[in-house]
């Protein structure tokens, strides 16, 4: 079982960088793929990016590649989404997500723990 808390998120505007963290807390983080997903209001929870378990594999979204980065420090515990050049459209609440033994899962079926999320916005 590993329990997941995001923070990080806040009100920025467009063109600007945020870093978003997450830490886990329990046993074998290093055995869980870990993901970024995000939801805005009325919309549904969509993926942004995913890491694998060794941190040597990631793949995101079309919409943010190039943009955001996916990291992982495993004797912290923590996985970090380093997200620049915000825009408007990514206005919404950022969920972290982790899966055991996963290989880049970027369905939000596969995950087994999820976060309460943090909310970021980004004015124009």
């Amino acid at each position: 079982q590993v329990q997941l808390v995001e923070s990080g998120g806040g009100l920025v505007q467009a063109g600007d960088s945020l870093k978003l963290s997450c830490a886990a807390s329990g046993r074998a983080f290093s055995n869980y793929a870990m993901g970024w997903f995000r939801q805005a209001p009325g919309k549904e929870r969509d993926f942004v990016a995913t890491i694998a378990w060794s941190g040597g594999m990631t793949a995101y979204a079309d919409s943010v590649k190039g943009r955001f980065t996916i990291s992982r420090d495993n004797a912290k515990n923590t996985v970090y989404l380093q997200m620049n050049s915000l825009k408007p459209e990514d206005t919404a609440v950022y969920y972290c997500a982790a899966q055991l033994l996963g290989v880049l899962p970027k369905r939000f079926a596969e995950y087994n723990h999820w976060g309460q999320g943090t909310q970021v916005t980004v004015s124009s």
